[in-house]
C-alpha cells in the first residue's frame, strides 16, 4: 500500500509548472509503509552513517566523521545521475495520515551534471529534525531525461526514530579529532628531563586512541632526534631509546609492534642551530607519522 505525503498547493504548483493537468507528469519516489527502513551502516569511533533506501531511485546517506568539530553531510546516491545543472527545492511535507498540517520550504540542493546530490551540515541536520517530527523531507526538480516530467523524492519517516537514536549515540562517541589532526605529530621533552611535556603526552594519547580503532593504517613511523651536546655515539643511542619508548607506549595499549617502525637519528637533521638552549630544545624531538594505503595498485 502506498502512503505518499500530502502535497500542498505550493508544492503542486512547482511540480506542475510545465504540465498543468497531466497526472503522469509527476513521478514520485518514496518508500511505502511496508518497505521503509533506516540502517546504521557505519558505527565506529571514526565514522557514523545512517542510510535509507528509496525504491527505484537510489538511497540517501547521512554521515558524520571524527573531528574537532561536530560535522554532518547528506549524500543522495541516484541511480540516474543529473544530465544538466539545476536546483532542487526541498519541502517538509506531512504524511497523509496528518491531513491538518501544511507543507513548508526548508531549503534547496544544487544539482551538478553527473554528480550525486549533497547537503552540508546545517541543512542536513534540518532534514533529520523534520524526519524526527514524523514529516517527509521532499525534493522537487525537473526531470533531465524527459522534459515533460517533474520528479518528487521523499524521505520516509516510517521506522526512522529508533535508528536515529542509534545514530546520535554513535555521533556522540566519535573521536574528537581526525586523522589529519594527528597524521604528523611533533613531541617534545621537558627541560632537562626524559619526560614528555604535558601537551606532548596529550598528543601521544590521541594517537594511541586512534590506532586502536583504525586498522587500515599501513605504518606508524617514529623518528627521534636530539641536539648536538655530548658525544655522537651516546646521542645516537639516546634517540633510539626514545623511539623505542614511544613504541612501547603504543604496544602497552594493545597496538601490534609490527605496525610501528622506529628510527633514531641522533644529532643529525637539526631544525635549528644548536647555539642556544631554546633551539636545542626544539631539536630534541620525536616525530610520529601515520600512513594510510595509497589505494593505487601498480
Amino acid at each position: 500500500m502506498k502512503n505518499w505525503p500530502m502535497l500542498t498547493a505550493a508544492a503542486a504548483s512547482v511540480l506542475l509548472a510545465t504540465s498543468q493537468a497531466n497526472a503522469n507528469a509527476v513521478r514520485h519516489y518514496s518508500a511505502d509503509l511496508d518497505s521503509s527502513s533506516w540502517q546504521l551502516s557505519e558505527a565506529s569511533r571514526l565514522e557514523c552513517a545512517l542510510e535509507h533506501e528509496i525504491p527505484r531511485y537510489g538511497k540517501v546517506r547521512f554521515q558524520s566523521e571524527a573531528s574537532k568539530e561536530l560535522n554532518l553531510r547528506m549524500k543522495m546516491d541516484m541511480k540516474k545521475l543529473p544530465d544538466s545543472y539545476d536546483v532542487s527545492a526541498i519541502e517538509s511535507v506531512p504524511p497523509r495520515w496528518r491531513p491538518g498540517e501544511a507543507s513548508y520550504e526548508i531549503g534547496s540542493m544544487q544539482l551538478y551534471k553527473q554528480f550525486n546530490g549533497e547537503l552540508q551540515k546545517q541543512l542536513a541536520w534540518t532534514l533529520l529534525s523534520e524526519l524526527e517530527k514524523g514529516r517527509y523531507p521532499t525534493f522537487f526538480y525537473d526531470d533531465w531525461y524527459n522534459n515533460r516530467d517533474q520528479v518528487a523524492v521523499s524521505l520516509s519517516s516510517v521506522n526512522f526514530r529508533n535508528k536515529y537514536d542509534d545514530f546520535l549515540s554513535c555521533v556522540n562517541a566519535l573521536l574528537p579529532f581526525s586523522f589529519e589532526d594527528i597524521a604528523y605529530t611533533v613531541l617534545n621533552h621537558e627541560d632537562g628531563s626524559e619526560k614528555l611535556t604535558i601537551s606532548s603526552q596529550r598528543k601521544l594519547k590521541q594517537i594511541s586512541d586512534y590506532l586502536k580503532v583504525d586498522n587500515d593504517l599501513e605504518l606508524v613511523l617514529v623518528d627521534a632526534y636530539t641536539d648536538s651536546l655530548g658525544a655522537r655515539g651516546p646521542n645516537q643511542e639516546l634517540t633510539e631509546e626514545r623511539a623505542k619508548e614511544i613504541q612501547a607506549f603504543f604496544v602497552e595499549r594493545g597496538i601490534a609492534a609490527d605496525r610501528i617502525k622506529t628510527v633514531g637519528h641522533g644529532e643529525d637533521r637539526p631544525i635549528k642551530s644548536n647555539d642556544n638552549e631554546i633551539n636545542r630544545q626544539l631539536n630534541r624531538r620525536v616525530i610520529v607519522q601515520l600512513a594510510k594505503p595509497s589505494g593505487i595498485e601498480l
